[in-house]
């Protein structure tokens, strides 16, 4: 298996209401990609398209946006796993590459939510769910998260304060980047004042401020072998470890209510196949669709027992000059939630940390990063582990 290294990473300004076609969208995230590679059109031997269906009127998106891109007559996949999809076509693109198919893959993550109402995109993503047991029944993103909420709190004691403080650190860094969505400041008092947007209830416990808002944009990673990887670039990022696992629709068919087993099980995978465990981590990106998600994930992936997620945020250790920085960029919460684009933006974060190319954003020093993304309620997990060595 050839160890296969990132040599490009683009994305678009993510949006509340993009201006253009799906296909100018993806341009903006792949010219980016290209330009950072160093390469051609002509140097990517396949591509992968990573969105959530439903959005937008095109059937088969892959193709339009292959034409578009100019990636014809080069192969090209359609890749979906909810919120996931972009990760999910890393994987595909890494096990392509290792296994010598192809030698440069780029994957485009895309979505371009604002063509529906946010009722119908609810009513979309509401259907990630199981149509037949589940979400005829109105279980929505927020009241399924709010589900796993409720448990958290019961049995560790997590508060409400615990949930804003994550969200008040997403907008820290929100502000200071430019892709993002949100980039406001948020203070814990917003939560508590009833006139305040950030209060407002959505499903209880979850609050406004605790949920990411929807977005449009689009992102790109482009893989290479190792002999491509280090003819276009000068500090390849390699892929070192990854992992996924999947889970039951249904949450009867689930065991545990405090966290997501397919984040446990994909980090597992990924910690073994890299040769690393949570302590060797120097910046993550986790997903965080709402504040318990990130929680949650601090437990997941070993970065603290269970239970115990609360304390890294109370004592600031996910911050930026904290033991473990987690979602520099603002995460969903600052940055919006493209569907189909965010596993990608969160890869480019940590590209951009690993090369020392976060500007502000910048955490000291970091060789070796770790990606979260989570498809529906824990239905599909990822975990890509990078390192600069």
């Amino acid at each position: 298996m050839s160890k296969v290294g990132i040599i490009g990473v683009g994305q678009s300004k993510f949006v509340r209401k993009y201006p253009g076609s799906i296909r100018e969208l993806a341009f903006e995230g792949f010219k980016e990609a290209v330009l950072d590679a160093g390469l051609t059109v002509k140097d990517i031997s396949a591509s992968v398209l990573c969105s959530a269906p439903e959005y937008d009127k095109q059937r088969s998106p892959a193709a339009i946006v292959a034409e578009y891109l100019g990636l014809n007559p080069q192969p090209t996949f359609y890749v979906e796993t909810l919120c996931s999809s972009s990760s999910t076509g890393l994987k595909l693109a890494y096990s392509l590459v290792a296994s010598g198919v192809h030698d440069v893959v780029a994957v485009i993550g895309l979505q371009k939510m604002s063509e529906i109402s946010s009722a119908e995109s609810q009513e979309r993503m509401g259907r990630g769910g199981d149509i037949q047991w589940e979400s005829p029944f109105g279980t929505m993103m927020p009241a399924y998260y709010a589900m796993y909420a409720q448990a958290h709190m019961e049995k560790y004691g997590t508060t409400l304060e615990d949930l804003a403080a994550i969200r008040v650190k997403a907008a820290t860094y929100g502000q200071i980047n430019d892709r993002a969505v949100y980039r406001k400041s948020v203070t814990p008092q917003m939560f508590t004042d009833p006139d305040d947007m950030m209060s407002g209830p959505v499903a209880s416990p979850l609050r406004v401020g605790d949920c990411c808002a929807n977005a449009d944009g689009a992102s790109c990673i482009i893989v290479a072998n190792e002999e491509k990887a280090r003819r276009f670039s000068k500090r390849p990022i390699w892929i070192l470890g990854i992992g996924a696992a999947s889970a039951s629709v249904n949450l009867t068919g689930r065991d545990l209510f405090t966290g997501l087993r397919v984040a446990e099980q994909a980090a597992k995978q990924a910690y073994a196949m890299a040769g690393v465990g949570p302590k060797d981590i120097d910046v993550a990106e986790v997903h965080d669709c709402f504040t318990i998600a990130e929680l949650m994930a601090y437990e997941n992936l070993g970065f603290a027992k269970p239970g115990e997620g609360k304390e890294l945020i109370r004592s600031r250790e996910t911050y930026k000059e904290g033991r473990i920085p987690i979602n520099v960029d603002g995460g969903l919460l600052s940055k919006g939630h493209p569907i189909g684009a965010t596993g990608g933006s969160q890869v480019r974060t940590i590209v951009l940390q690993l090369r020392g190319e976060a500007g502000d954003m910048q955490v000291k020093n970091p060789q070796i990063g770790l990606v979260h993304n989570i498809g529906g309620v824990g239905v599909y997990g990822n975990v890509t582990i990078l390192g600069n060595q």
